[in-house]
């Protein structure tokens, strides 16, 4: 019975599918007269503030009641039995893969994710169980204000330099964050990392830790691997769960797989069901996604904007297509991390045959910045001469490659912004 409109940018995101769908009324652009006279609300995203957007600075003079985002999804989230999916990557992933799995067994979780769930069309569902699944982003610490009763700890590399100007300060938020973790709570940490271990130790809660290595209490034995599927054996302290089977490639996939399985079997739920909602869990949009063909050159998409994102993402695709030219086309986003970690981001390509770095993608957080797409371009090519070339926007990547590409290709998009709009240009 609550009245809801809004504003956005004019880019295209799977979002306006579902305001669509849900009928809600919105503007593209931001416009002062946008604001309804009798607004009860604002919620806002915190990507903004009065001096870069007009309509949150009219709120303010207007004296509405303001919330952001996070803060609203923190008041939900702390009134249920929470698990929270936290760390550098991986997060949608398997905060998408735990909920539908919960969801597919009958426990009726609500869940709110990054991205849209390729089986729900949507990224959140409303359950009617006292649990609920949020994908917990740490950027401009977010984490502080979710107060979870469970949670999995994916993986720790130093990100968002914008908001922790340390790695001390990133894995700081991590701690403080796990330490909220009741003394019945459980925390699902990945065990083969130095960095996980050491913020584990915050938790008071009850800790499991998984990955390949022998000494973690979830161990995953690799078995079979094509390039549909991953079959892989589940041990926890020492019983045997059986093999277990997923649609999504690569060893970070299994690592997720395991957490997720390790969280379920800490909640008692039936490990047949288990098995079988995972193996018939298709993903998230923009991981690794089969968009279509041009040409016959197959066209793939993916979020990674962080180097072992984009380390993890070309392995895979490597991985599933190893006769293929890949191409991959970087849209690096922010420059504040594109300036952090431009010596990474250099040596993420080995995976790839050629690569196309477009312009920097500011976002709302930022308009400018000390680096530039062409510094990372002559950095890769410092490494491997000839390898990278700067093409400043999609529409120019789009001809450049519209009538080059061919059946032995592979187009890989990947990027946090909207460069995903190349591969599906590409296919139309």
């Amino acid at each position: 019975g609550i009245e809801i409109t809004g504003s956005d940018t004019d880019e295209k995101f799977s979002t306006d599918e579902v305001l669509q769908k849900l009928g809600i009324k919105y503007f593209e652009g931001f416009a002062v007269e946008n604001i309804p006279a009798d607004a009860d609300l604002i919620l806002y995203s915190t990507a903004y503030n009065e001096d870069t957007n007009l309509e949150f600075a009219e709120a303010k003079r207007r004296n509405l009641v303001m919330i952001s985002y996070p803060e609203m999804l923190a008041q939900l989230f702390n009134q249920k039995y929470g698990i929270a999916v936290c760390g550098t990557h991986g997060k949608t992933t398997t905060s998408a893969m735990l909920a539908y799995v919960m969801e597919k067994i009958g426990i009726s979780p609500t869940a709110v994710i990054g991205s849209r769930v390729r089986q729900w069309g949507t990224n959140a569902i409303v359950g009617k169980s006292e649990h609920f699944v949020i994908e917990a982003d740490e950027f401009q610490n977010k984490l502080r204000l979710y107060e979870p009763k469970s949670a999995i700890l994916l993986n720790i590399d130093w990100d968002h330099p914008d908001t922790y100007p340390t790695f001390e300060e990133y894995k700081k938020a991590f701690a403080d964050f796990v330490a909220k973790i009741p003394k019945i709570g459980t925390l699902m940490a990945w065990g083969d990392s130095v960095d996980t271990n050491e913020i584990a130790c915050a938790c008071q809660g009850n800790i499991i830790k998984y990955g390949f290595q022998e000494d973690n209490d979830i161990i995953i034995k690799k078995q079979e691997t094509t390039s549909n599927s991953q079959k892989f054996e589940i041990s926890f302290s020492g019983k045997d769960l059986g093999e277990f089977e997923t649609q999504l490639v690569g060893d970070h996939n299994l690592l997720n797989a395991a957490a997720v399985i390790g969280m379920c079997h800490k909640l008692n739920l039936d490990m047949e069901k288990v098995r079988e909602a995972l193996a018939s869990f298709e993903g998230t949009s923009r991981r690794i996604e089969l968009i279509g063909e041009r040409n016959g050159a197959v066209l793939v998409d993916d979020y990674g904007h962080h180097p072992e994102e984009l380390k993890a993402t070309l392995k895979a695709a490597r991985e599933k297509y190893p006769e293929k030219n890949i191409i991959a086309v970087f849209h690096p986003h922010s420059y504040s991390r594109t300036e952090a970690l431009l010596q990474d981001f250099a040596q993420s390509f080995d995976d790839a045959n050629q690569v196309i770095v477009l312009d920097i993608y500011g976002s709302a957080r930022e308009a400018t910045g000390n680096v530039s797409s062409k510094d990372l371009v002559d950095l890769i090519n410092k490494y491997d001469p000839g390898k990278a070339e700067h093409v400043p926007t999609i529409d120019e990547v789009v001809v450049y490659l519209q009538d080059k590409i061919g059946a032995q290709d592979l187009v890989i998009t990947i990027g946090a912004g909207n460069v995903f709009e190349v591969v599906k240009k590409l296919k139309q």
